[in-house]
């Protein structure tokens, strides 16, 4: 892979996540026409990242659409800010990878189930479960299992967050036993 290859020429990629960014994209060559603006925020509510389509090109086609993946510039590792691009390389693919997951999920998605998608998202804890669980199995069904389970392994025992951050974890995301299942049966059919 080289890190100028012109297939991410649309994408807008920040220089300090250039690496981990490609990476994560060279699985997913679904998205290689696809436009992504990877945005670095200095505050993202309640979470890490976030992959959204831009509100400015979502009342035309679907295949024009941008897609706008949010990236925290700070995390908060073991009670210390740290800059995002300090974390783990594995890490920051899976997190990235469980992102592009959700857009894989977006490019089917009318505009008009787009709107209902985000209403639900903004209403309903099963309806965040559903979709949480579909950007994990695309991203595992895309090659990024192990990627997944570290990022999972990181967030659950090693950036010391809050009992309480964890417990949502828990309940909105797949486990890791689960994304073992995923990736058991995804080479039994490969």
């Amino acid at each position: 892979m080289q890190l100028t290859d012109t297939k991410y020429i649309q994408n807008s990629i920040p220089s300090e996540l250039k690496v981990v960014i490609i990476n994560a994209l060279d699985f997913y060559p679904d998205l290689a026409d696809v436009t992504i603006e990877f945005k670095l925020s200095e505050n993202i509510r309640k979470s890490v990242m976030q992959a959204q389509p831009k509100f400015s090109t979502m009342f035309g086609s679907r295949n024009k659409r941008t897609y706008i993946i949010k990236i925290s510039r700070f995390f908060s590792l073991k009670g210390k800010v740290t800059p995002i691009h300090m974390l783990p390389k594995n890490v920051l693919i899976g997190w990235i990878g469980h992102e592009l997951g959700h857009i894989m999920d977006y490019l089917n998605r009318s505009n008009w189930s787009m709107i209902l998608f985000g209403i639900g998202y903004l209403t309903s804890k099963s309806f965040i479960i559903s979709a949480e669980r579909v950007a994990d199995t695309y991203a595992v069904d895309h090659g990024l299992g192990d990627y997944i389970l570290a990022t999972k392994d990181f967030i659950l025992y090693q950036a010391g967050m809050p009992e309480k951050y964890i417990q949502k974890i828990n309940k909105l995301y797949l486990p890791p036993e689960e994304i073992m299942y995923l990736m058991e049966n995804k080479s039994l059919k490969d």
